[in-house]
Order: structure tokens, then C-alpha cells, then sequence
């Protein structure tokens, strides 16, 4: 039951942020690490990726691909952890430090538990 739970929290958490990344890409362009091509069609990508493993973690018919969306999310939250770390120098270059480091250590340290989750809900409960 937990979960089955936290596996429909998790599909949607990434089916919010899917859409944000299509809807209003603006925020994500600007935590982007320096040197990633094509920016905008990586956000794009991103918010596509998200949409996918929401809706791959939900569906019914098939526990393989309920799998392959958890370790496709895990995937995806290893290699935006990059971005999430750039949004913090960015904050923390601020006059102000933006969101400070009350924010941004506790996403960063939650980075782990979010890719482990992603693995976690997409196994068959025993």
C-alpha cells in the first residue's frame, strides 16, 4: 500500500515538472550548467522524460515497463543533480544568496532518496 502510494506521488511529482519544463521552460534554461548544447531542446527533452516516467510508473498492464520507468527516473534525477547544483552557485552568488543554503543543501542531499524512490515504487510490492 505505501508503495502504491508513494509510486502515484512520485508519477505526480515528475508529471507537474514535466510540464512545468514545457509550459514555462524559463526557469530551467537558467540553472542550466554552462556548455550544455542546445539548452532549450534539452528542457524540452527533460519535461518529456519526466512525462513518460510519470505516466510509465501509473500504467497498469505491464510491471516491465513500470520498472523500466522507475530506473528511467532514477537515471533522469542522477543526471539533473548537475543543474540543481548549478541553480545553488547561482542563488549563492546573488547579493541576496536567493534561496540560501536552507534551500538548496536539503535538495541536494534529497537527490539520493528522490533516485532511490524512483527505483523503489516501480518494484512490485511483496
Amino acid at each position: 500500500m505505501t508503495r502504491t502510494v508513494l509510486r502515484w506521488l512520485l508519477a505526480l511529482f515528475y508529471g507537474a515538472a514535466g510540464m512545468f519544463h514545457l509550459v514555462k521552460p524559463a526557469p530551467f534554461l537558467a540553472i542550466m550548467p554552462p556548455g550544455v548544447p542546445a539548452p532549450a531542446a534539452v528542457v524540452a527533452l527533460t519535461g518529456i522524460a519526466e512525462l513518460l516516467g510519470a505516466a510509465g510508473l501509473v500504467q497498469p498492464w505491464s510491471l516491465p515497463l513500470r520498472r523500466a520507468a522507475g530506473w528511467g527516473l532514477a537515471a533522469y534525477a542522477l543526471c539533473v543533480w548537475p543543474a540543481n547544483v548549478q541553480h545553488m552557485f547561482n542563488d549563492m552568488a546573488r547579493a541576496d544568496q536567493g534561496l540560501g543554503l536552507g534551500y538548496h543543501l536539503p535538495r541536494l542531499a534529497f537527490q539520493p532518496v528522490l533516485i532511490w524512490l524512483a527505483w523503489w515504487v516501480s518494484r512490485k510490492a511483496r
